[in-house]
């Protein structure tokens, strides 16, 4: 039998739920499923968000931790994993920024805007395979904006290493391309001269070709013009041999000899040769 006195023992609030005698706003026992708080039910101790979240109902459910964004509950820091992530990020930027970096940066781009290096870059990149003339050298330093005082450094220096060699470059210079092609002491005298050779180094690497080498490389070259020539009347045959010497540098009476010997050999009258062709 129930006594009446138990139902006397219990107040009820404006919203119907039970709240126990002597105790007073926000005391109410743990509803089913809830666990006590650890401040021993003084639900006025905890802080708003420490225990508390909306649940579904749209009431406040006392909690252990703060409810994550999926719905699961946790303690502990919401975004600690995140915030560690960034510390790690902002190591690395930070380690790629070390001063040791810095330096080493900054030690190849004052390496590149030395004007002594970048001089010293370029005359070694155009000597790679192919020898050149001081003047070829500093008419390309010249082209790359290098100061005069930086060029005149390192050309020296290269002079005097042996790198830089003009009177070595005039004997071969002559040597190939009177073999190679043909040429006469003056056209490779003049070419010499464009690159920038000291005329005195000239005269040294001509004189390697004396009057008789000369005139035996003119016959080789008409004699292999001569049989292209076959089937054309006389005077043309002999401005096309007579020109193509004097392109190479032959001297006019060298030319006119050699030709004339070489029609002479084939039956063609050349006796109006000495008349003046």
């Amino acid at each position: 039998m129930t006594r009446r006195s138990d139902w006397a023992e219990y107040e009820y609030t404006g919203s119907g739920a039970p709240r126990g005698r002597g105790t007073g706003p926000g005391t109410a026992p743990a509803a089913d499923g809830d666990e006590a708080c650890g401040h021993g039910g003084q639900h006025d101790a905890c802080a708003p968000d420490e225990h508390y979240d909306e649940g579904p109902g749209g009431g406040r459910r006392h909690d252990g931790g703060a409810r994550r964004a999926d719905g699961s509950r946790g303690g502990g820091s919401r975004d600690g994993g995140s915030r560690r992530g960034r510390g790690r990020r902002r190591a690395t930027a930070e380690d790629a920024g070390s001063p040791s970096s810095s330096r080493a940066e900054q030690g190849e781009s004052a390496a590149a805007e030395d004007p002594v290096e970048q001089a010293r870059a370029i005359c070694l990149r155009l000597l790679t395979g192919t020898p050149r003339t001081r003047k070829q050298l500093a008419d390309a330093l010249r082209k790359r904006q290098i100061p005069d005082e930086a060029a005149e450094e390192v050309l020296s220096r290269f002079e005097e290493a042996g790198l830089i060699d003009d009177g070595a470059f005039a004997d071969a210079w002559v040597e190939s391309r009177h073999h190679g092609r043909g040429l006469a002491r003056r056209a490779l005298a003049r070419e010499l001269r464009t690159k920038g050779v000291d005329s005195t180094l000239i005269d040294a690497a001509v004189a390697q070709l004396d009057s008789e080498q000369e005139e035996a490389t003119a016959r080789e070259l008409v004699a292999r013009k001569l049989r292209s020539t076959r089937g054309l009347d006389r005077d043309k045959r002999i401005r096309r041999l007579a020109g193509m010497l004097a392109r190479k540098g032959y001297p006019e009476g060298l030319a006119l000899r050699v030709v004339r010997q070489a029609l002479e050999e084939e039956g063609e009258d050349t006796e109006f040769l000495d008349e003046g062709f």
